[in-house]
């Protein structure tokens, strides 16, 4: 059986942050196997699904927790906290069930969730495939990369575009997302990183695959179903609390881990050496990286409560506010790679061995800032609404 959380804003939110903390064990004994395999084990997943946490996005109405967006960065925060490939695992999988829990067909719900059981779902949100409507749905060709999650998938997401016979898109562009069964998909198993090794971001295809109307969704008309104000954010809306929960997650960890090493490692030549924690300008990083977090943590929560009481009025941010959140997200994650950076220099030698976290801590921030939706181009979409350029773009 799938946990259920209170309805009540700040009981749910210390409700979904005990549940996080209470899996701490069982994540930390699955690191060492989703390095090696890239993917988490199977016991992580299936605590993970058992306590909640895939669906504390999604509408409760199908039994998720549909947190606010404040407590999604908390949520996402303290899971990386412990290890970032589940954080972000945690942040995909919980997004993708969201998504096709608020949009789909009644019909196709009851497909999905077996049960009134929610399924395990991935996906990847570029339309990186091709949809030629035929009658009763569409035929769909594609291949798209970065299905974080997918080898423990039950279910998968993907953007398409749809196309004419000839097989060019039509004009005016027109996008849907799709949602097929995992049997249905070939997963390449092409996982091999520097960082976020545990996430299973294979790439995956399909090709010539028939698709029924009712797993689909997209256009003009696309309204969510279900699912409260989340679904009003939009993209990259709903994506700014993941990716900062990620960046600041890893960061805690790191500052965390050295602090916890400095008071016990010394560095210096014979007769010179001093413990780290006794050097000023260790004092100094620890202390500067610690608001460092705090202030980027700051600029984020303000941001997305902005855009929450948008929602709440049934209003969807506008765009300089949607701009404005995906260049929080970049913020967040330069921060949080400074500190981590830092971290890992403060920890000498010690911290290169592959079984020490302050490496693993490097390797997964450097990881998640090369993802594009915190790249630098967040800055110039933000720059240009803040030169009211009149065709900028959140997502240029």
């Amino acid at each position: 059986m799938v946990a259920q959380f209170p309805e009540e804003p700040k009981a749910k939110r210390q409700a979904l942050l005990d549940t996080v903390e209470s899996l701490r064990d069982v994540i930390l004994a699955g690191v060492e196997e989703s390095e090696a395999k890239g993917t988490m084990p199977r016991a992580t997943v299936d605590a993970i699904y058992e306590a909640g946490l895939f669906s504390f996005k999604s509408a409760r109405v199908l039994g998720g927790a549909e947190a606010d967006s404040m407590t999604q960065l908390d949520v996402i925060e303290a899971a990386s906290a412990i290890d970032a490939s589940t954080g972000w695992c945690v942040m995909i999988g919980s997004g993708t069930l969201a998504n096709l829990s608020a949009f789909l067909s009644d019909e196709a719900i009851d497909e999905i969730y077996v049960g009134g059981k929610p399924p395990k779902a991935a996906g990847a949100a570029a339309p990186s495939g091709k949809a030629l409507p035929v009658e009763g749905g569409y035929r769909v060709t594609g291949r798209w990369s970065y299905g974080s999650g997918i080898p423990h998938a039950e279910w998968v997401a993907a953007g398409a575009m749809v196309v004419d016979a000839s097989g060019k898109d039509l004009t005016p562009p027109e996008q849907i997302r799709i949602v097929v069964p995992r049997s249905d998909v070939k997963v390449y198993d092409n996982w091999q990183v520097v960082g976020l090794r545990g996430t299973g971001s294979c790439d995956f295809s399909v090709s010539d695959l028939f698709v029924p109307q009712r797993f689909t969704w997209g256009g003009e008309e696309a309204k969510p179903k279900r699912g409260g104000p989340n679904h009003l954010l939009g993209r990259p809306g709903m994506q700014t609390t993941g990716h900062c929960g990620v960046a600041l997650g890893i960061g805690r960890q790191a500052l965390e881990t050295v602090t916890e090493l400095a008071q016990t490692k010394k560095r210096g030549y014979r007769g010179t050496s001093a413990l780290i924690a006794d050097r000023g300008s260790f004092q100094w990083f620890l202390g500067e990286s610690d608001i460092r977090l705090r202030g980027a943590k700051a600029v984020v929560l303000e941001i997305i409560e902005e855009a929450w009481d948008s929602v709440c009025d049934g209003i969807t941010p506008s765009l300089p506010l949607l701009a404005k959140m995906r260049a929080s997200s970049t913020f967040a994650t330069e921060e949080a790679s400074v500190v981590v950076s830092q971290a890992f220099r403060f920890g000498g030698a010690t911290a290169m061995f592959s079984d020490h976290v302050l490496q693993k801590c490097l390797r997964d921030v450097h990881a998640s800032a090369q993802h594009q939706m915190v790249s630098d181009r967040a800055y110039e979409n933000y720059g240009q609404f803040l030169l009211e350029f009149p065709d900028a773009n959140p997502m240029g």
